[in-house]
């Protein structure tokens, strides 16, 4: 599969569209078997009644080659019918469900209601999709990314599509996570892994929330495999969404050295964009080798090429 003669096992920390880029290239590049994914559960939500889990969701159409590349998530091609109903029954139409996407959502509430864990969900949605790669939740427990916007405290989901990320946010936080337990394989992937990849995923909400899960940053702190990660930042803005201004509010600096610097602890290498070059130095005081590369992902041919460098990296 790899032709470099020993079982791989890739194991990716992944939230949001920047991450579902990534490992579209990566999952082009090696076998199934090869790869585990790790979902951030922060940004879960219930709405209209429904358990939705936008970032499994969007790995999950990704990898099913369902995904609507346009907006790097939901289904392409997907109609709104039922979104359209709701608004005339008087309900919050804000949040965009499509109607394929919610046959999603309806099969993991009802599943979930019947006492299935959302580890268990996930496996039977990715099965029924005729999807091979593993794909795991952080955790089965509800961690929930909650934000502080002037008196006001926000859900993920509202903050970002609801209100836009246009509010000014004063603090960041994960509700739950200090009871939560890594989902069943979660410890187990990262044990065994020979290599991990930390996507160019948002720092704060799609990285931290896996991170606050307690045991996965002492996994990765005492792993023996090379961890990769890959900068969401280039110069002082995020490639897309509102990294940039969750790491200020979060008091941490706004770069690729911002985030290397939450990451250090446990990155043996962090991929920044050639742009950045200058803050190598800052990086590589952190104990972290910084490697430059164009990680701009706007094809499958740009996706896949910064699998290759990442996959490189992992296997040295």
């Amino acid at each position: 599969s790899t032709g470099v003669g020993f079982a791989l096992m890739i194991v990716v920390l992944t939230g949001g569209t920047g991450g579902a880029k990534l490992i579209e290239g990566l999952a082009a590049e090696i076998d199934s078997a090869e790869l585990t994914i790790i979902c951030n559960t922060g940004d879960d939500c219930v709405l209209h009644g429904l358990h939705i889990s936008p970032d499994i969701d969007t790995i999950t159409y990704t990898l099913a080659g369902l995904v609507d590349d346009a907006k790097g998530w939901g289904i392409k091609d997907d109609t709104f019918t039922a979104l359209e109903q709701l608004g005339r029954l008087g309900a919050d139409t804000w949040f965009k469900l499509g109607d394929r996407d919610l046959a999603t959502h309806i099969t993991r509430t009802g599943l979930m209601a019947e006492g299935l864990t959302l580890s268990q969900v996930t496996d039977r949605i990715r099965k029924a999709l005729g999807i091979t790669w593993r794909i795991l939740p952080m955790s089965d427990d509800r961690v929930e990314t909650r934000l502080r916007a002037g008196d006001k405290e926000l859900t993920f989901q509202e903050y970002f599509v609801k209100e836009r990320w246009q509010p000014m946010v004063r603090k960041v936080y994960c509700a739950g996570a200090v009871k939560s337990k890594p989902a069943p394989g979660v410890l187990n992937a990262l044990g065994s892994a020979s290599g991990i990849v930390v996507c160019p995923s948002n720092p704060v909400t799609s990285i931290n929330p896996i991170l606050a899960v307690p045991g996965i940053r002492d996994a990765l702190k005492e792993t023996s495999a090379t961890v990769v990660g890959v900068s969401p930042i280039i110069g002082a803005a995020a490639i897309t969404g509102p990294a940039h201004k969750l790491m200020s509010a979060s008091g941490w600096e706004a770069s690729a050295l911002g985030v290397a610097r939450a990451y250090a602890d446990f990155l043996d290498v962090f991929v920044i964009a050639n742009e950045d070059e200058n803050l190598k130095a800052g990086i590589e005081e952190l104990n972290v080798r910084a490697v430059t590369a164009d990680i701009r992902m706007n094809d499958l041919a740009s996706k896949r090429r910064l699998a290759r460098e990442v996959l490189a990296l992992v296997k040295k």
